[in-house]
């Protein structure tokens, strides 16, 4: 699993900066992730900004401190060098839209295409990209609206909402005020596949509300099935619960608020958690992820041999062309490095 944050895409965009054409005159953003990077740029390169729409349309969002009011108003009347960009690019298809949005416009200007993150198929699609990043991958500006959420276990306290204070959790009136009123953190746009929440049963349908009233869409609500509080803190299993819900589903990323949780969760699953409290991926140990994945394959093997078969030739065949893509997108990247200079 492939993780970016924002903070990892601002080092980026300093780096590539000298990767780009040094003579631009204005950043276009693709709505809506495409407008992140090219504020940045914008920024940093103090060059004015606007989306594909005000480009088409003759309209500046904004302006770097060089551009007055009146020189802005004028600047898409004449011949300009233009960047588009976007955070990321994969099949290329809306780069396509976008292209041909802005092919019938017929603007007079010199027009590049770009994107910080490509995947190596993606990477014949635009003129300059930053780092070519295989997928499965996620950005921390897109995780909790991405489709991979349908494909996740996700918790709820720390994640959707904050965390009970001690006072709060007193598993009491106060506590049943804090499952009431709590306003969530996030409310994501995509179905989740998993809620997994060390909450106990008990509190299952005053949960089902809070959710159902805040508009957040999951699949299955799995809570601990003990009597009370003093159970729960006397066995202290919260990790190995939920790594147990985990490995028994069929999810391809925990996202878990607490640190020691997540790496507890990811060396007992064997599967990648996404932790927030430190806004990073934790990936498992190699050990236990090739003792898990072997078992897994024994199991296939034995009920399917002929299916596992089927997908083993599958399997290297994808990861033959995606090495070729890589290859071939880095080679070119040299080249037209090489040629600029």
């Amino acid at each position: 699993m492939n993780y970016r944050t924002i903070a990892d895409l601002n080092k980026a965009i300093k780096n590539w900066i000298p990767e780009l054409p040094s003579d631009l005159e204005l950043i276009i953003g693709i709505p809506r992730s495409g407008l992140l990077p090219a504020t940045l740029l914008s920024l940093y390169l103090n060059l004015p900004l606007t989306d594909v729409e005000g480009l088409c349309e003759g309209r500046v969002l904004a302006a770097g401190r060089r551009f007055n009011r009146e020189s802005t108003r004028d600047l898409l009347k004449r011949p300009l060098k233009v960047l588009v960009v976007d955070d990321s690019i994969n099949s290329g298809t809306q780069m396509k839209e976008v292209k041909s949005k802005i092919e019938s416009a017929r603007l007079p200007h010199k027009i590049y295409y770009a994107a910080v993150y490509a995947s190596p198929e993606g990477t014949q699609h635009v003129d300059y990209w930053y780092e070519i990043v295989d997928n499965p991958r996620v950005f921390e500006w897109n995780v909790m609206h991405h489709d991979i959420l349908t494909k996740s276990c996700v918790d709820i306290d720390g994640v959707l909402c904050r965390d009970p204070t001690p006072e709060e959790n007193d598993d009491g009136e106060r506590y049943l005020k804090f499952l009431t009123n709590v306003k969530p953190l996030v409310v994501p746009t995509k179905p989740i596949g998993w809620l997994v929440t060390c909450r106990l049963e008990k509190y299952r349908k005053i949960t089902e509300e809070w959710l159902q009233r805040h508009g957040i869409q999951y699949g299955q609500l799995i809570m601990m099935n003990l009597p009370d509080k003093e159970t729960r803190v006397a066995l202290g299993a919260h990790a190995e619960f939920k790594a147990r819900v985990y490995r028994e589903v069929d999810a391809v990323l925990f996202i878990e608020s607490s640190y020691s949780q997540a790496m507890k969760i990811a060396r007992l699953a064997g599967k990648p958690v996404l932790c927030t409290e430190i806004n990073k991926i934790i990936n498992p140990n190699f050990v236990t992820a090739s003792y898990t994945q072997a078992r897994k394959f024994v199991n296939m093997t034995i009920s399917d041999p002929i299916g596992t078969l089927i997908k083993l030739v599958k399997f290297f065949k994808w990861k033959t062309s995606i090495l070729w893509w890589r290859i071939y997108a880095t080679v070119r990247k040299k080249l037209e490095k090489r040629h600029k200079t």
